[in-house]
């Protein structure tokens, strides 16, 4: 434990007009009523008074520490008050005080003796007071008296006594598009940095089975604020009037400590939802547009992801299960129990269109966005035109996975449009508002939109997937390459998601092969670093060599975040080596002609793989080549014994 996680901004004033001890002390009171650790502020005040009453506090050079042990205080905690005019504390100092510092700490124990140690030590450097009474703005003191403990005391904590908390001191959520990985991985270390910071943390996970651990009311209302580290937008409206950081999921995974500090320190501003009481300050604080973007098409990908798979890999054991020779022309449904599979199967694929639509309107526009947004999928899948209508057809040309990125899109900011314009109307119309003005109007509008354009995007769409079906010989090889190594760039980043939305939208639009180099371009990384920490374990730390066998498990699964801790500790050797791996596994796999209907599922879904034996050809040798480049880039270890 540090002094500095005692402090937060909101417990520092600067230049205070307070005149003298009594409007001192009442400031500093509720000042320390900030941090919520005080049930009682008045009894709290009176045990400053009384320790004020046994020998003054103040100390030297304009420094005085007004400090009470008492059972009203649950967990420890410091305040810091600047003057800005000098006063005469007490009558008996040998100086005029300007600066104050209060501790507040639990009956038990003598906590209040190791903080007050703390901070008479790192008082007693001369330059460091001055800072402190030059520092501008309370973000600047704590960062000073940050920097001194640093230097001063590095990471050795002020005392050895538990601290006592009540509850949990910060509450998190994470989110990742796929509700895999990096959901989870952000979970894990922000418990962990919470656990080192002795700053109890929970964190709820939004992952693709669903909220798990999920925050509870009482929770909410008594912790000192939130972390939202998602790329996808989550359920915030709960954390109205509470400190909320919103952040990237890579940055929970990343800057874990950084992100607990910065809420513990009150550095966050207070959240206000959409209809809350005071300004509306969005979830999106912060968020460029482009990452707005982002944020909303991942919300869409991520909820037809299931479809995907799930419709994806029924259809693959229909063909698997069905007899070609039958009716060559039938292929799929010559059997009973083809047919079976076939049908239900595409009966949920053929739903990924509307359903990344709705969902990315309903990103944008929340629950009036996703009707409208459904239904301009509808359209974008089935092609409808006006030139169509006209002539009694209600299909044309599908403008596949590029109309219904735009449908979404469209449906959303027009659902926001409507909202705008009819916010005025009313209190007594507010009910028909979401229940017929957004759904009819939004419908309405995206239907002329979809059917307007249509024949424009169903060209388009036409054109790629010839243009994709068309690729033969190197440029089949090189586009395989390509996207698979694009997968092992960054590990889940924007290069690895450019990718594995090139992939989904091939397999939306009949080209399988593209999907099938995507996923075994994502699972060579964790296999290759695995692959080298057991061949060549002098090249790796003990517990690298432990982890290393979990990644057997996570590449063969299709997880290639797995690679991440290996590839932050040493970016210039194991990136490259991934790089190359999984870019020679995607050409072979587009060279063996590997196909794959579903998005996801690792060695899984192999069986239902076109030429499953050449894929794991693929496989291997991608991950062979890039676990020999990295063994070779890697220096052994003096510590790896």
């Amino acid at each position: 434990m540090r002094i500095t996680e005692l402090f937060t901004a909101k417990s520092i004033e600067l230049d205070s007009a307070a005149s003298n001890r009594d409007e001192i002390l009442s400031r500093l009171v509720e000042l320390q009523a900030t941090h919520g650790n005080i049930t009682d502020t008045e009894a709290y005040k009176k045990a400053l008074y009384a320790r004020e009453d046994e020998a003054s506090t103040y100390v030297d050079n304009g420094i005085t520490v007004p400090h009470a042990k008492t059972n009203v205080v649950t967990r420890p905690s410091l305040a810091a008050l600047r003057l800005s005019t000098p006063v005469q504390y007490n009558a008996e100092d040998d100086g005029k005080t300007d600066l104050l510092f209060a501790i507040a700490a639990p009956e038990n124990g003598s906590l209040h003796v190791d903080m007050l140690a703390r901070m008479m030590q790192m008082l007693m450097n001369e330059d460091f007071v001055e800072k402190l009474k030059a520092a501008r703005t309370p973000a600047e003191f704590l960062a000073l008296i940050d920097a001194q403990e640093e230097a001063q005391f590095g990471e050795e904590s002020f005392t050895q006594q538990v601290i006592p908390q009540s509850g949990y001191r910060i509450l998190a959520v994470t989110a990742c598009p796929n509700g895999i990985a990096h959901t989870y991985m952000a979970a894990e270390a922000l418990a962990k940095a919470g656990d080192k910071l002795d700053l109890p943390t929970k964190v709820e996970t939004n992952g693709s089975d669903g909220a798990k651990n999920v925050l509870t009311r009482a929770e909410i209302a008594a912790c000192d604020g939130i972390i939202v580290a998602a790329d996808k937008n989550v359920e915030t409206a709960r954390f109205d009037g509470k400190p909320v950081l919103f952040a990237r999921v890579d940055d929970g995974i990343h800057k874990p400590e950084e992100l607990l500090k910065k809420v513990a320190h009150g550095e966050v501003p207070v959240y206000h939802a959409k209809g809350g009481a005071a300004a509306a300050e969005e979830e999106t604080s912060g968020d460029s547009f482009g990452r707005k973007v982002y944020k909303d098409l991942m919300n869409g990908v991520s909820h037809m992801l299931p479809f995907v798979v799930g419709g994806g890999i029924m259809i693959a054991l229909a063909f698997l299960l069905d007899d070609y020779t039958i009716d060559p022309s039938n292929f799929g449904m010559n059997t009973p129990i083809a047919s079976f599979f076939k049908t239900v199967g595409s009966a949920a694929f053929g739903y990924m269109l509307p359903i990344l639509a709705g969902f990315i309107a309903m990103s944008i526009a929340d629950r009036p966005g996703l009707a409208v947004g459904f239904a301009g999928g509808v359209l974008a899948m089935n092609g409808t035109n006006f030139a169509g209508l006209a002539n009694g057809e209600t299909t044309g040309i599908s403008g596949g996975f590029l109309a219904a990125l735009l449908a979404g899109f469209v449906a959303g900011y027009v659902v926001e449009f409507l909202k705008k314009i009819t916010e005025k109307l009313p209190a007594s119309l507010n009910g028909i508002r979401p229940m017929l003005i957004y759904p009819l109007g939004g419908i309405l509008i995206i239907g002329a939109v979809m059917c307007g354009i249509n024949p424009v995007m169903g060209m388009i769409n036409t054109a790629m997937t010839n243009c994709l079906n068309a690729m033969g010989g190197t440029s089949k090889v090189l586009l395989g390459a390509i996207v698979a190594g694009m997968m092992s760039i960054d590990m889940g980043g924007p290069f690895n998601k450019a990718a594995y939305v090139f992939g989904t939208a091939a397999l939306a639009s009949g080209n399988y092969e593209v999907m099938a180099a995507v996923m075994v371009g994502g699972m060579v990384p964790p296999i290759a670093i695995a692959l080298s920490t057991t061949f060549c374990p002098k090249k790796w730390t003990p517990d690298e060599r432990r982890n290393g066998i979990v990644n057997y498990v996570m590449g063969l699964c299709f997880v290639t975040e797995g690679a991440i801790p290996y590839a932050a500790a040493d970016p210039l050797r194991v990136l490259p080596s991934c790089v190359a791996g999984a870019a020679l596994a995607g050409a072979l796999s587009m060279t063996f002609g590997c196909a794959l209907r579903a998005p996801h599922g690792g060695i899984f879904v192999f069986p239902v793989v076109d030429h499953a034996l050449l894929y794991c050809v693929a496989l291997a040798a991608g991950s062979v080549v890039g676990a020999v480049i990295l063994s070779l880039l890697k220096k052994d270890r003096t510590d790896a014994a």
